[in-house]
């Protein structure tokens, strides 16, 4: 029996009782049971080899027109962690595209290459833009040219921050 028997039901009630012949869990898998839905062969599986250039077809102008309000909409409900602007009002947007099969790519930067949310902004945006109705699939870009700088804001968006 080790130390921490107890938490799993295997410890003796005093030390006077003797031990089971057989380990109360000696059945049990060596690993516990995990919930079937979480797909844990995503966590493994080599990245993929399609790049978000090569991921939407032909920019299809009418598709764009239609689809860009809906992610614009999404994506002001994404902020920056360390500032109160969303991050469409931030100037952090460069470019949204759709194709034909209305999926989405948008083209992002970030206010700067050591941003500490680098990984959570890009992946928040896949994601909400992903789920807007009739998006089919979305990926973001993230580009360091032309370089991030405060002229890119909004009128709103330095309003807010006090910046003028």
């Amino acid at each position: 029996m080790g130390f921490f028997s107890f938490l799993s039901g295997g410890g003796r009630a005093s030390a006077n009782e003797p031990a089971p012949a057989t380990p109360p869990d000696a059945g049990r898998a060596a690993t516990p049971d995990l919930p079937a839905a979480w797909n844990f062969g995503a966590l493994t599986a080599p990245p993929p080899t399609v790049t978000s250039e090569g991921a939407i077809g032909p920019v299809d102008p009418r598709a764009t027109a239609a689809l860009t309000p809906r992610v614009v909409e999404a994506l002001r409900t994404i902020f920056d962690p360390e500032i109160p602007v969303d991050i469409y009002e931030l100037g952090l947007i460069y470019d949204i595209a759709a194709d034909a099969d209305s999926r989405v790519r948008v083209t992002m930067t970030l206010t700067s290459p050591a941003c500490p949310s680098a990984q959570q902004l890009p992946s928040e945006a896949r994601f909400k833009v992903k789920a807007v109705p009739g998006v089919t699939d979305a990926f973001v870009d993230v580009v360091w040219d032309p370089p991030w700088t405060k002229d890119r804001m909004s009128d709103a968006a330095k309003l807010a921050l006090g910046i003028w």
